[in-house]
Order: structure tokens, then C-alpha cells, then sequence
């Protein structure tokens, strides 16, 4: 009998990890859903480079800051109850992307479209629940696979555009968000050792901000998983204006950098569980620093550029996935939310400088080589300061 409960109780952990992987896919998605339309909207309504670094960076922005309060609604209500709002949140902007007719409304829409990016902090404690702390670094790994959404949005959103048109793709998208949102209300399920925390969600996130744990994997996510974002969102400029690639070449080339960095972050988690996490992210910045170093040098696409940015694109994605062991390893459940929505807004605010790097610096230079250049800085700048901090055994000392 107790093994039956068992594999019930393990068939159902599954099944939420699939379902809440699926949600952060079409959430994704509707987060990045104005990047591979870039080109076009700034050719539209004639749109500067800085102007349409602006438009692909506010998403970032929003969905950064997001992520803490809806990690501390996440410690009280549940990943079943949040997924589903969110889902709904985020339909509402998608569906009116088919009225933005200006740069103003795109603007103000892509606002409200920057829910779809706090969708990531409601999974980490609703999947943790369901494991144990051993096998936590791969299944958060699988989970964040959800980061795909942003490379479904680079491979399908042109495609569906060309298609059928761009108002028709926004309605399929909000229609898909409906969907997730109603099949988490009927079929979603909080694993049964989930407790909502009592008390004020501000003392809850007071105490996250206390830890020393969470200003350290800030550091490292707001470098790893900024770069992941920001390149997510503007590497279809980037090799469009660089490499004289069609909007749907660059789109789809941007899109396989980030299937590789999500597929790599179960890698990073699995990596975690057997080497150590504090190694693999060690590691993956020591990979950082040469190669955002040599694609500032422009080389040729073929095969350089490829080669480079997808061995960004790994490292990058396994230093992700190993930042979330650590947080489903040492957070204590009652703030893992809260821990999570702060290293989370960190990675996003760390996505939303990028973008406006970017456009800012091919606007005065015409090369995007200083803001390259400034992320391998970055990454050597936060590998000693890391290497430092996880010498100190009483906290690192099981990752």
C-alpha cells in the first residue's frame, strides 16, 4: 500500500513538473513576443536604435521587478493558484497588441507584457515541494527548459506572422495563456508538504533580503541569466545589423542560442547534483569572460560567430541552472519564494541594461563591441568576487 502511495505521490510530481514547465513556455513566450518583430516595428514607424532597445527592454524591466512581489504572493497562495493568474495577467496585454497602432501604445503595452516574465519565480517553490533536496537540482533544470518560450517566440512568432498576420499571432498566444490559466484551475495541484507561510509577505521578504545567500547568487544570476535575456531579446538586431542576415535567418539563429542555453540549464542542475553547484557556476564564468571577449571582435558568421555564441549559450545556461540548485538546496521553504523573486528580478534587471547598451553604443559607434566587451568584465568582476564567498563552508559547504 505504501508503495502504491509512493508512486502516486511520484507520478503526480512529474505531472506538476511538466504542467508548470509548460506554463513558463507560453509565458515566455509572451514575454518575448515583441523581440522577433523588432526589425520590422522599427522599420514601420522608423524607429531609432536606442528607441527600439527601449520597446524590447521594458518587458525585461517589469517582468524583473515582478518577480519579487509574485514570489512573495507564490510563498502564500501556491504555484496552482498564482500559474493561473498570471496566465490570465499576461493574456490581457497579448491581446491587445492587435490596438497598438504607435510606438506610444506598443510601449505602454510592452509594459503590461512584462507580467509574462515573473512567471519563472511561482515554479521554483511550486516544483521544489514535490522533491527532495537531492533531486532538486535536475528537476529545477527541467523546469527552467521554460526559458524555451523565448526560443518558440524566435522560431514561430515570424513564422505565424508571415502567415497569418501579427494580430491573428497575438490572439493565438492569448488564447494559449486562457488555456494554461483554466487547466490549472481544474487540474493543478500544490504538493502535499506545501504550507502557505503566515504572517506579512514584507517580514518574509525582509528576512530573504537579510541572507547573504541571496546577494551572493544575485551577483552571479544578474550576469548569467541578464546576458541569457538580453541577448534572447536582442540578438536578432544584433546579427541582423552586424552579419546583413534576413529579420527571419537572425530571428532563428537568436532562437537556437536559446534552445541550447535552456536545454543546458538541466545540465547545470544535473551537474549540481553530482560535482557540486558552486563548481559548475565557477566554471561557466570562466567560459563567459574569453567568449563575450571574442565575439566583441566581430568575426566572421561562419564558423566562428555560430561557434562562439552557442558555447555562450551552454555555459550560460549551466550556470543557471546550477544558481537554482543552490536555492532549492539552501532555502528554507517558507522564504524560497521571496529568495527566489529577489535572485530573479536580479537576473532580469541584469537583461534589462544590455538591450539599452546595445543600441546605445552601435548609435554612437556603430559596433557593439563596448557592450561585449563590459559583459566579459562583468563576469570576471562577479567570478572573484564568488570564488570568495563560496569558501565560506558553513554556508556553501554542500554545494
Amino acid at each position: 500500500m505504501l508503495k502504491k502511495k509512493s508512486v502516486k505521490t511520484m507520478r503526480e510530481a512529474y505531472f506538476a513538473l511538466g504542467i508548470a514547465t509548460l506554463a513558463l513556455i507560453i509565458n515566455f513566450w509572451a514575454w518575448s513576443l515583441l523581440s522577433p518583430l523588432g526589425a520590422k516595428f522599427a522599420s514601420e514607424l522608423t524607429l531609432t536604435p536606442v528607441m527600439l532597445s527601449l520597446l524590447l527592454a521594458v518587458p525585461i524591466i517589469v517582468g524583473s521587478l515582478g518577480r519579487i512581489g509574485f514570489g512573495m504572493l507564490t510563498d502564500k497562495f501556491g504555484g496552482k493558484t498564482m500559474f493561473a493568474v498570471i496566465s490570465l495577467l499576461t493574456a490581457i496585454p497579448v491581446f491587445a497588441l492587435t490596438f497598438a497602432s504607435d510606438y506610444q501604445q506598443l510601449v505602454v503595452t510592452a509594459i503590461f507584457l512584462g507580467l509574462g516574465g515573473t512567471a519563472f519565480v511561482i515554479g521554483i517553490p511550486f516544483v521544489s515541494a514535490w522533491f527532495p533536496p537531492e533531486r532538486r537540482g535536475f528537476v529545477l533544470g527541467v523546469y527552467s527548459m521554460g526559458n524555451a518560450g523565448t526560443a518558440l517566440s524566435g522560431f514561430a512568432t515570424p513564422q505565424l506572422a508571415d502567415s497569418f498576420g501579427r494580430d491573428t499571432t497575438f490572439v493565438i498566444v492569448a488564447c494559449l495563456l486562457v488555456m494554461m490559466a483554466v487547466f490549472f484551475i481544474f487540474w493543478g495541484k500544490n504538493a502535499p508538504r506545501w504550507k502557505p507561510t503566515k504572517g506579512s509577505s514584507v517580514t518574509r521578504l525582509a528576512e530573504a533580503a537579510k541572507l547573504r545567500l541571496t546577494w551572493d547568487l544575485s551577483s552571479v544570476y544578474a550576469v548569467t541569466f541578464g546576458a541569457f535575456v538580453a541577448f534572447g531579446v536582442y540578438l536578432p538586431v544584433l546579427l541582423k545589423v552586424s552579419y546583413d542576415l534576413s529579420l527571419t535567418d537572425a530571428a532563428a539563429r537568436a532562437a537556437g542560442f536559446v534552445l541550447l542555453a535552456t536545454i543546458a540549464r538541466p545540465v547545470g542542475g544535473w551537474l549540481s547534483d553530482k560535482v557540486g553547484a558552486k563548481h559548475v557556476v565557477q566554471i561557466a564564468l570562466c567560459g563567459v569572460i574569453p567568449l563575450a571577449a571574442f565575439v566583441a571582435l566581430q568575426p566572421t558568421l561562419e564558423p566562428q560567430t555560430t561557434v562562439a555564441y552557442l558555447s555562450l549559450a551552454f555555459v550560460l545556461g549551466c550556470a543557471n541552472g546550477a544558481v537554482f540548485a543552490i536555492v532549492g538546496k539552501l532555502a528554507k521553504p517558507e522564504v524560497m519564494g521571496s529568495v527566489t523573486g529577489i535572485v530573479g528580478a536580479a537576473g532580469g534587471f541584469g537583461g534589462f541594461l544590455p538591450p539599452l547598451l546595445l543600441g546605445f553604443t552601435y548609435q554612437q559607434m556603430h559596433s557593439y563591441a563596448l557592450a561585449l566587451i563590459l559583459l566579459s568584465v562583468a563576469a570576471a568582476i562577479v567570478l572573484l568576487y564568488i570564488h570568495r564567498r563560496f569558501k565560506d563552508k558553513n554556508l556553501y559547504g554542500t554545494v
